[in-house]
């Protein structure tokens, strides 16, 4: 697992990480019962403090993404595949605005006022 960020992002380190393991879920590459890397071992490679880390992995954990299990670390929960299946959704209702010409910009807004809503 590649977790990514940006340092010139607006976007709140521990926000960027926990965004990255998502989209990893997503996209299947972590699966249920994968263990994500040691806190530790990713605040050294990406030169970021390791509460950074523990905040993205506790807000994945709130979310129900992750358990957060002492001696083995972060789990990946059943949630992953879920997120997996909205994930092709997702791209199918990408593909379908793309194909009427909606710009991007504006299937985003549709999509979180319809979210808002409900």
């Amino acid at each position: 697992m590649l977790v990514r960020i940006d340092p010139e992002s607006d976007a709140p380190l521990f926000a960027q990480v926990a965004d990255s393991v998502r989209a990893d879920a997503a996209a299947g590459r972590v699966r249920a019962g994968d263990r994500l890397p040691a806190a530790r071992d990713i605040a050294g490679a990406l030169g970021i403090n390791v509460h950074t880390v523990l905040h993205a992995y506790q807000d994945l954990r709130d979310e129900g993404l992750v358990e957060l299990r002492r001696g083995r670390g972060a789990v990946v929960t059943e949630q992953a595949s879920a997120l997996a299946a909205l994930h092709h959704d997702i791209q199918d209702l990408v593909a379908r605005a793309r194909a009427t010409g909606l710009h991007p910009d504006a299937l985003a807004a549709l999509v979180k006022e319809i979210a808002r809503d409900h």
